[in-house]
């Protein structure tokens, strides 16, 4: 079973890997290509936006469409229905396909409707206290104490409930021993209530506190990464700290229509792999806080089926009731 360790060996493999492309599709797409994201401009829309700019041998067109709506699904299921020619592709998180299916009861498609095609990037999650917190919580370890200490304080932010960010902040306080009380938001306001001392802290993607944890104004007290993440190398991981549960990464990937023949699924992964590898895409990947980390295909199918089984677990042992 591969593991999110095992992937960080092949990811720099498949970043200098050569494919070999079938001639009849060796030129370029003539019809447009659609790639859809599903949620409002921001990250994910940049990182898309990031990549095609370099995938001009693929298609001789290729428009980035934000389609947001349901968490994402409205994306997703626009994709599935879509013509499976290899003009509409997927770029979402990798929970779309391996975590979606735990927490909805009534989701309109199965990761089987879909052909993975490469991961992009990936980004740890970061724990991030504010100035709720006393100065001298300095590590994991402190703030688990001043949580025992402070249950009624015991808080913290996510971008919404039933999310990855919401059960990894559930798991730290079942694995440490204390009630851990989520406060669900939309968009950036938990980050905001942070700095304002409203709640305790946060587990967010890095990218959405990383200025003010630069800056001082907040504190960031572990990243969920396999190893520490460049962007904060002095800030130490979740396994370092003791807590090697919550080791997690959020990956970035492109995904096809199930039906899309191979040829043009490899097409389309070589394509990827050559803009990862441009100093543009890297240097625009820095700006973003996240890094590039492919995947070889039949390593990813893997991934999903190992992720999925994990997140299934997670999920089932904190009793969450999954939603419409």
């Amino acid at each position: 079973m591969i593991t999110r360790r095992d992937v960080l060996s092949t990811a720099a493999a498949a970043l200098t890997a050569t494919h070999l492309v079938p001639r009849a599709l060796a030129q370029p797409l003539s019809k447009t290509v659609h790639i859809v994201t599903g949620f409002s401009p921001g990250l994910q829309d940049a990182m898309a936006r990031l990549v095609a700019g370099q995938m001009s041998g693929y298609a001789e067109a290729i428009v980035v469409e934000t389609r947001p709506g349901a968490g994402g699904r409205i994306a997703v299921e626009a994709v599935k229905g879509a013509d499976a020619d290899g003009s509409a592709m997927l770029f979402a998180p990798l929970g779309f396909m391996i975590f979606f299916p735990h927490v909805y009861k009534n989701l309109r498609y199965h990761p089987r409707d879909f052909t993975p095609v490469s991961t992009v990037a990936s980004s740890p999650t970061l724990l991030t206290v504010g100035p709720k917190m006393p100065a001298d919580v300095e590590t994991l370890a402190d703030f688990v104490a001043w949580c025992r200490a402070n249950p009624k304080l015991a808080t913290f932010g996510t971008p919404g409930a039933g999310t990855t960010l919401h059960f990894l902040g559930t798991m730290l306080g079942r694995t440490a021993g204390f009630d851990f009380l989520h406060v669900p938001y939309q968009g950036g306001g938990a980050i905001q209530d942070l700095v304002k001392g409203v709640i305790a802290a946060t587990v967010m993607p890095i990218g959405s506190s990383l200025g003010l944890v630069q800056s001082g104004d907040l504190r960031a007290l572990a990243t969920t990464g396999p190893r520490r993440c460049p962007f904060v190398p002095a800030v130490p991981t979740v396994r370092e700290a003791g807590y090697p549960s919550l080791e997690d990464l959020t990956w970035f990937a492109f995904f096809v229509p199930a039906k899309t023949p191979a040829p043009i699924v490899s097409k389309l992964n070589a394509a990827i792999q050559a803009a990862l590898r441009t100093d543009e895409v890297r240097a625009g990947m820095a700006k973003l806080a996240v890094e590039p980390d492919a995947i070889a295909m039949g390593d990813f199918a893997r991934l999903i089926a190992s992720e999925s089984d994990r997140w299934k677990a997670i999920v089932e042992a904190t009793g969450f009731v999954p939603t419409d």
